[in-house]
């Protein structure tokens, strides 16, 4: 799998759980559509079962996204939580997902369950092999310390599936993503992993990660750093909104900038919907790639307010 000139627009459209704003989280009904509605990549958040299953699942737990406390009743832990890592595969399967926020209701079909790490690249190589053109794929290690508590390396399982599915360089479509630095320098030094990796910073994440010398230190193992878009800004002394200066220090380093997530829940005061915050967000930040639960709107909005050549990094 290899990328072209003609394969990547800039900013890339990073489909986030899918279009999720549709279609219910990470289901292949999800993906389809962020397929169809020309995402450049398709994100999977990837835990393990019992049986060492890789899933694409965005909790470490089944209870808010399934039928699984009804279905397995008394399996819960004592914090009342129903574990992915306490089920196998095939009980995993069965499931029902529940179809929630209300704009989700509708019809289940088969392609609404939660599916395999494996299946769901197996589907997007049949899209791209459709469609004529390739969307990447953006999995998440998910929570490695936690499954290693639980016996389960994770990080060399993400790793071994997408080797076998042809993503093995710089050059592969695909992007690694984690919030743990030390699972990432693991993929780069200990597993000797060349594919791109992001290093995502969560919202307490020490301070010292957005300094100068943070990002430089990131960019020793990483090509690029994920973090919330309202880092992006800071109020001017007169008020106006005005880019942070966190967006010239990525640049610095040499780092991709791949922002999230922009939906259209919980919008900030300067944007009066998601179609005016990533118009913002392409004109003054100009960012590698964006997190986007409509993935058909940023990809409409970009060909409006997109700027400048792709990064060298995407080729």
């Amino acid at each position: 799998m290899r990328l072209s000139a003609d394969q990547i627009c800039h900013p890339a459209v990073i489909a986030h759980r899918g279009a999720s704003g549709y279609l219910p989280e990470h289901t292949l009904a999800a993906k389809a559509l962020a397929h169809e509605q020309g995402a450049d990549f398709l994100e999977q958040d990837v835990v393990a079962t019992r049986d060492r299953r890789l899933i694409v699942c965005h909790d470490l737990t089944l209870e808010r996204v399934t039928d699984v406390a009804s279905a397995y009743p008394g399996r819960a832990r004592a914090d009342g939580r129903y574990y992915a890592i306490d089920f196998d595969w095939d009980e995993i399967a069965s499931l029902q997902v529940v179809l929630d926020p209300p704009a989700h209701q509708g019809p289940l079909r088969d392609d609404m369950r939660i599916s395999t790490f494996e299946d769901e690249l197996e589907a997007i190589r049949g899209w791209n092999r459709d469609a004529g053109r390739e969307a990447g794929v953006y999995p998440e290690i998910k929570e490695p310390r936690w499954h290693a508590e639980h016996g389960i390396d994770l990080t060399k399982s993400v790793l071994g599936v997408l080797h076998d599915f042809g993503y093995r360089d710089a050059s592969s479509k695909a992007f690694v993503q984690c919030f743990d630095a030390t699972a990432l320098r693991r993929c780069r030094e200990e597993l000797d992993s060349a594919l791109r990796l992001i290093q995502l910073i969560a919202k307490d994440a020490d301070p010292f990660h957005l300094t100068p010398a943070g990002l430089a230190a990131i960019s020793g193992y990483a090509s690029g750093i994920g973090l919330n878009y309202r880092r992006l800004f800071d109020a001017g002394a007169t008020g106006r909104i005005v880019a942070s200066p966190v967006v010239e220090w990525v640049r610095e380093a040499g780092l991709l900038l791949h922002p999230y997530t922009f939906s259209r829940d919980g919008l900030p005061d300067y944007a009066e919907d998601l179609e005016g915050l990533l118009e913002l967000v392409f004109e003054r930040i100009r960012p590698d790639g964006v997190f986007c639960d409509y993935p058909d709107v940023a990809v409409k909005l970009r060909r409006r307010f997109g700027r400048g050549p792709p990064s060298k990094q995407y080729y």
